[in-house]
């Protein structure tokens, strides 16, 4: 989940590093360190909270170093302190670290008879202290990151400084990101593409268990063998400038205004003639047309993604569709039917649990599709085949055009096997193409366009307590996705129901003026939700309606209603649930919230 950076060359490493930590601390913030080499020796400066604070404190120091490692961390062990900051260090060794170590309490324990004192709570101290003690018994770096790493369980990504060794950096990865480059100044390290964006966009990912050297000039891989290995660099489609703010005053808000074209930019990547052609990620249509069900492994708004992504599959394709959190998938995977296709989702490629669901997915002899937005990640890798969403870099920890593109290529992913199996013909399936390209990001950006009737909406909703979404088939799925925004950014506590089950216990919360917001944006629904909505309003709940041009009458059924504009039931999604990013975004910009970093979260959970 931490940001890791590392910088060995001719310019100021400082300022390399830390420009690296700012640009990923979207993946922790709790505290940040850095290791600077200067003159005969190093200096480590760290500090709780934001890497500002660390910036601060550095002011003077290090101006000259050429080599430094630096660390952003969202705490897994140990409290939020200056004293559980990475780097960590030992007698010959310094280190950074992003991930969990699950054995750490055994490592300590050996490592302490061995003569070796813990100052932090960190499982990281264990690795640095047991490199420490392998590199002892060899003064060979290779050998001892090797040993070391065959002692722990879990998963790292560790850059390395010896203290005999002051123009290298090491670095190895299990589980978990990291990628290299070399540029005209140096060799650089990082836990993701934008901190090395400014420098190159020639990155190198290695292996788990494959070990590095950097230096000025090169790097080296060694692989698990130890031999040398070739080095294979890919090209990131990204530039600088796709990184950065663009004038926005937050990451979330400038992603929201991209979510148009990010849209279309999916649809048109996996379209051929207008229709979805699969081909080229190697899907034949006879492979599409031999699943006899789906099975879909997610956490969070990938998870989301999914549930709207079934209901369209089960409904165009006409196969079942089990989408599992991928956390509970990993201990208890569903029985499927027949000949299953396993779908990861994830935005990063990264995400720990989807991870290793996906490995025992493989282990039992299932066909697998990711749909992931980082190119070359460790679950694009280990799927069979890739669905890269093509969303571009997405720094706010509150995904919004993530999801988005997560739901259009699920609802691409549904067209193809509905056209591959002869439900759907070639003209409706090119229709419904078009229409994911066209219409659905037309749609989106009307209503980006009325961010100044969601604001005075947001503006009635800010002293609330409690909130609650509600909807029916599609629309309660998005009513999952857009409770999940308003919490996690705004803070407020917030869930979505099945409208229809209100009555069996959830009624019970409505009181006087607490908010309800109500999806009616599926015409199949609308006399149910009426129904319900009426249920509310006799509580004294506060009615917001999203719903779309073809209800009737709506301001007899709320206080304040927003008329989406209309797309068929089954795609309003996209439209309710970007009325809601740019609610959450409201809200939380009134209640002076970090927006683009909520507390507690970070962007990419690479621990389990």
């Amino acid at each position: 989940m931490c940001g890791i950076v590392g910088f060995v060359g001719r310019k100021r490493a400082k300022e390399c590093v830390l420009s690296g930590l700012y640009a990923l601390e979207y993946r922790g913030y709790d505290s940040a360190g850095i290791t600077l080499k200067i003159g005969d020796g190093y200096e480590t400066v760290k500090c709780a909270g934001r890497v500002s604070a660390l910036d601060e404190r550095l002011r003077g120091v290090g101006s000259d170093a050429s080599v430094a490692i630096g660390h952003t961390r969202w705490a897994t062990h140990g409290e939020p302190s200056e004293r559980n900051a990475h780097p960590h260090e030992s007698k010959s060794v310094i280190l950074v670290h992003n991930g969990i170590i699950d054995n750490f309490l055994s490592l300590r324990a050996s490592l302490a008879e061995d003569g070796y004192s813990f100052k932090s709570e960190t499982d990281t101290e264990a690795i640095v202290h047991l490199i420490d003690r392998e590199y002892a018994k060899t003064k060979d770096a290779r050998l001892a990151i090797q040993s070391a790493a065959s002692m722990l369980v879990g998963s790292f990504a560790l850059a390395i400084l010896f203290c005999d060794r002051p123009s290298e950096i090491w670095a190895v990865r299990r589980n978990n990101p990291l990628i290299c480059a070399v540029g005209a100044e140096g060799s650089y390290l990082a836990s993701d593409i934008p901190a090395l964006l400014p420098y190159s966009r020639e990155v190198l990912r290695p292996h788990d268990d494959e070990i590095l050297c950097l230096t000025e000039e090169k790097i080296t891989l060694y692989q698990k063998d130890g031999t040398e290995g070739a080095l294979s660099f890919e090209t990131v489609a990204w530039d600088y400038e796709m990184a950065k703010k663009d004038g926005f005053e937050h990451f979330l808000i400038k992603e929201i205004n991209e979510e148009p074209e990010a849209v279309s930019r999916t649809a048109r990547g996996i379209t051929e003639g207008g229709l979805p052609d699969f081909s080229g990620i190697g899907m034949s249509g006879e492979l599409l047309a031999s699943f006899d069900s789906v099975s879909v492994i997610a956490c969070g708004s990938a998870y989301h993604a999914g549930i709207v992504g079934r209901m369209l599959i089960e409904r165009l394709a006409g196969i079942p569709v089990f989408v599992t959190l991928a956390s509970e998938y990993r201990y208890d995977p569903p029985i499927t039917a027949g000949n299953t296709l396993v779908v990861p989702i994830s935005q990063s490629g990264e995400t720990a649990d989807t991870l290793a669901a996906l490995k025992l997915a493989k282990e039992r002899g299932a066909h697998s599709l990711g749909i992931i937005n980082t190119v070359g990640s460790a679950i694009a890798r280990e799927s069979e085949f890739v669905l890269y969403t093509n969303a571009g870099p997405e720094i706010s920890v509150a995904t919004t055009k993530g999801y988005t593109t997560q739901v259009a290529s699920m609802y691409l992913l549904a067209i193809a096997l509905a056209h591959a199996k002869g439900r759907l013909t070639g003209g409706e399936a090119r229709e419904m193409c078009e229409l994911i390209r066209t219409e659905v990001p037309r749609a989106i950006r009307s209503i980006i366009d009325r961010r100044a009737e969601i604001r005075a909406l947001a503006e009635e909703i800010k002293s609330a307590k409690d909130l609650y979404y509600i909807g029916r088939g599609s629309d309660y799925a998005a009513c999952l996705e857009s409770a999940l925004k308003l919490k996690e950014v705004s803070y407020i506590h917030t869930e979505a129901y099945a409208a229809g089950e209100l009555k069996h216990g959830t009624l019970s919360l409505i009181t006087e003026g607490v908010p309800v917001i109500a999806l009616a944006c599926d015409k199949k629904y609308h006399d149910k939700m009426i129904g319900n909505i009426r249920e509310v309003r006799a509580r004294g709940g506060f009615v917001i309606l999203l719903a779309g041009e073809d209800l009737e009458a709506p301001s007899e059924y709320a206080e304040r209603v927003f008329i989406l504009p209309t797309l068929e039931g089954i795609f309003m999604p996209f439209a309710s649930v970007v009325f809601s990013q740019l609610l959450a975004y409201e809200v939380a910009y009134i209640l002076g919230c970090d927006i683009d970093c909520p507390r507690n979260l970070a962007k990419s959970v690479t621990v389990e």
